[in-house]
């Protein structure tokens, strides 16, 4: 499964088990929070609340705002993951294509690093996720999660800025393989966290029983090293495993202090928003949405899935910010510690169609990447595009 191995120095070892305690406070398992009640607003979103041991923590306003400043670039072909350049420009992958596109983030000029090979794009897999080295500066890596012919997978590749366009991507090298493929629930959101290593967010391939088997990758939050190990202070001996019992992660994003929210599709009734502990079960599939059973963590959040179908997420302003693609809209979620402050406030709703991906642009600004050319959307004259939003 895991083709590199490094050995990982003991100051990293104690750095990652320090965040990950960080992760762990306040995350709470089990049925919820001491002390939380439910409230539904009227759009379905219901929303957990605990006022117990945080009341140092500063608590944004329960209503947020966006505006729109500019389209960055259209006319995009599938868009799936964005990683921002240290320069301001975007890579941007595109899901069927198997390509990445780097877009100037003044003009919005594109130009096609190359094309990843191995990408076997069919319904909901292809090129999907990607994510800058921690040492971008110096090796110039970039890290894609893709779907070849046989799983899902995470490669490494140079970008040379100095080659001709389409061949500025070095072959990829696998650093790990092995996570269930299927026409659905792939997964494939990856990013590094805090702590320099790299999660990855996997989808139980339509195959249920898989996200309750700690022995499998799918349905699962996984952590790595940058090389593909199993990354120090994993809740399971020797496994790359972080979390399980989920249907099909799409968005992972880490709040100011450091502690991990994941955005996960529902089946028939609740999409969720959650918060991540080391070695928690997240229900799937004997739980959708929130559960009376303690064995299962709770999320903060739920929608009924025609308002959401959630995908990235992004932390800004004290606020979690999700995509939404059958709900075509963009939601806030502000926190208070690991739970949510106020009822969720959507935005964006149906103006531009179908929602995959936000990223933090830095302060108070979004990068916003629509997907109707998904082959679920309605493609409209310049889909799909990249918005700049500023949000509070």
């Amino acid at each position: 499964m895991i083709v590199h191995r490094r050995a990982v120095t003991a100051v990293l070892a104690a750095t990652t088990l320090l965040l990950t305690a960080g992760c762990s406070s306040g995350g709470g398992g089990g049925g919820g929070s001491p002390g939380g009640g439910e409230s539904t607003s009227s759009s379905g979103a219901a929303t957990g609340s605990s006022p117990t041991g945080r009341a140092a923590e500063e608590t944004p306003p329960a209503k947020g705002s966006v505006k729109v400043l500019r389209t960055v670039t259209e006319n995009l072909k599938t868009p799936w993951g964005i990683a921002p350049l240290p320069e301001g420009d975007l890579l941007v992958s595109s899901r069927d294509e198997g390509a990445i596109v780097r877009v100037d983030g003044q003009s919005g000029k594109k130009t096609e690093l190359g094309r990843v090979s191995g990408v076997s794009a069919a319904g909901e897999g292809g090129l999907l996720g990607i994510a800058l080295s921690p040492d971008y500066a110096s090796d110039h890596m970039v890290y894609a999660y893709f779907t070849s012919a046989s799983d899902n997978r995470i490669v490494r590749m140079v970008y040379d800025e100095q080659k001709d366009s389409g061949e500025q991507l070095g072959a990829p090298d696998t650093v790990f393989k092995g996570i269930p493929k299927g026409y659905i629930h792939n997964g494939g959101r990856i990013a590094f966290g805090p702590d320099g290593m790299l999660y990855a967010g996997t989808g139980e391939s339509g195959n249920t029983g898989l996200a309750q088997d700690r022995t499998s990758l799918g349905g699962k939050i996984l952590r790595l090293t940058p090389e593909g190990d199993p990354a120090p202070g994993n809740p399971f001996p020797d496994s790359a495993v972080y979390s399980y019992g989920h249907r099909n992660v799409q968005g992972l994003a880490w709040d100011s202090k450091q502690r991990l929210f994941a955005s996960e599709f529902g089946q028939d009734t609740w999409d969720e928003l959650n918060t991540i502990k080391p070695g928690d079960d997240y229900g799937w599939p004997d739980a959708e949405g929130r559960s009376d059973d303690k064995k299962f963590h709770n999320p903060i959040a739920t929608w009924h899935t025609d308002d959401a179908s959630p995908s990235g997420i992004a932390y800004a302003e004290g606020s979690i910010w999700m995509a939404g693609l059958k709900g075509q809209r963009l939601w806030r979620i502000p926190l208070k510690g690991t739970e949510a402050s106020a009822d969720p406030q959507a935005f964006l709703k149906g103006e531009y169609g179908r929602l995959r991906t936000v990223v933090s642009a830095g302060g108070d600004k979004l990068w916003l990447v629509t997907s109707n050319t998904d082959g679920r959307g309605s493609p409209k004259e310049g889909d799909d595009r990249i918005l700049e939003i500023q949000v509070s």
